[in-house]
């Protein structure tokens, strides 16, 4: 069933306070609530609903608000429910045309609608975002046309992964859920098994590697005793076997699994899609998350530097072999054609589309360079700050969304926050202008005349 999409009736109730009536007009927020194309926005989101009976979903202003909400102010799902019942400005910027004393929604309904949407819905958020920058002057449609490309990682919300701490959680689990079935094991090894984790990590700490690997030894024997006792007693059992395959699946995989291995490795139980991504960094040589593209418009605009584009990078893949998709993707997205890509190293031997080969240029290149191409390689470093918002100010620094699918949308709900805090402050910017003029008008009229 398709949702019941808000509209301002302009009726007045007794006792219940207009929020038009009562917040400033002229505030930011409710400025951009007023610019943004919601009806874009609930064409784009809404065509995933159908018109089969049943109860109707939330309306799409509703929640695509709240999301935006949450990423341009950095907000846990939680946290943004608690704001949202007190703040009168997040619910004119979602819809409502009364406070609201009780949430409409469930913080439940946040995970749900994202996972309804999924990443190539949601990314009508960053269009709409870029349409509404284009309407109010915070940026040129011609601003879209010259990108800088770069790559990052989305760390996941994991703990530091290590050898004996992974085996030591994959046999809990492994116990915990025997218990919860009513399967009786021989032994679950709780307290040796914790003593033997706490004896590996000081030994490792005071460089005694020898006890220490003894210590690993014995945690990985113990793991194994488990899984095959588990797999005696739900012989036969299909019902437990389907329950506990995957289970018993991940902790072989760790258990197996040694130091210099190559492939594919399990860096955390609860999300084995995990990479680990090496950048070169001296204060963090491994990273533990995806793979992110980023571009950004290569010269400044009005209002800010805004993302063009966006996109998780599953399975690591070189950054100079990304432009074969990211480029079709991003003037897709835009709506415009793509003159020039400007890259740093990384993208040596790219595989950019025929017809946008040439248009790429990477740092320290010394060929087809115009004076003016060499000072746009220089602004190849822009892209960096606004990485860095991105991870500390818009939640894409560690993902706590589960899944793959969970890093894509991460990924694009993070630009699109950004965007629109943008946005806030370019409407921000012009408000103080207005009122300076208005207020150097008034002084200039005011000015005593000369005897």
């Amino acid at each position: 069933m398709r949702p019941k999409e808000r509209r301002d009736s302009g009726r007045n109730d007794l006792f219940r306070a207009r929020l038009d009536h009562i917040v400033d007009m002229s505030h930011p927020l409710a400025k951009l609530a007023r610019t943004t194309g919601w009806t874009f926005l609930e064409e784009s989101l809404g065509a995933v609903y159908d018109d089969d009976p049943g109860r109707p979903p939330l309306p799409t202003r509703l929640m695509a608000g709240l999301a935006i909400l949450k990423y341009m102010y950095n907000l846990s799902d939680e946290a943004l429910c608690e704001r949202w019942l007190e703040n009168p400005y997040y619910q004119l910027f979602c819809g409502e045309e009364f406070f609201q004393h009780k949430l409409p929604f469930d913080r439940s309904s946040l995970t749900r609608w994202r996972q309804r949407m999924g990443e190539e819905r949601l990314i009508a958020l960053i269009q709409e975002s870029l349409a509404v920058a284009t309407r109010t002057g915070a940026a040129k449609p011609s601003d879209f046309s010259k990108v800088i490309v770069d790559t990052t990682v989305q760390e996941k919300a994991i703990a530091f992964p290590t050898d004996a701490k992974l085996m030591h959680r994959a046999r809990e689990r492994l116990v915990r859920l025997a218990k919860k079935h009513g399967v009786r094991l021989r032994q679950s090894y709780e307290r040796v098994g914790k003593r033997a984790l706490i004896a590996h990590q000081r030994y490792a700490h005071a460089k005694q590697f020898k006890r220490a690997n003894k210590a690993l030894r014995r945690i990985r024997t113990w793991l194994g005793r488990i899984e095959r006792d588990i797999a005696r007693r739900i012989k036969g059992n299909e019902a437990l076997r389907e329950t506990f395959r995957r289970p018993l699946f991940l902790a072989s995989r760790v258990r197996e699994q040694r130091k210099n291995q190559r492939g594919r490795k399990v860096y955390s139980l609860h999300a084995p899609e995990v990479e680990c991504i090496g950048k070169g960094k001296a204060h963090k040589p491994y990273e533990f998350g995806v793979k992110a593209s980023v571009a950004t418009t290569l010269h400044r605009s009005k209002g800010g530097q805004f993302v063009a584009h966006v996109k998780a990078l599953p399975g690591n893949p070189y950054d100079g072999h990304t432009l074969a998709n990211v480029i079709p993707e991003m003037e897709k997205q835009i709506g415009a054609t793509i003159e020039r890509v400007v890259a740093d190293r990384g993208y040596r031997g790219h595989n950019a589309p025929p017809e946008h080969r040439f248009k790429v240029y990477v740092s320290g290149q010394k060929r087809r360079l115009t004076e003016r191409i060499k000072r746009e390689l220089k602004r190849r470093s822009a892209v960096e700050p606004v990485i860095g918002h991105l991870k500390a100010d818009h939640r894409m620094g560690r993902n706590h969304l589960a899944h793959a699918a969970g890093d894509a949308i991460n990924v694009v709900l993070a630009a699109a926050g950004y965007n629109f805090r943008r946005l806030l402050a370019w409407l921000m910017l012009l408000w103080v202008c207005f009122l300076d003029t208005v207020l150097a008008a008034r002084t200039s009229n005011c000015r005593p005349i000369a005897s």
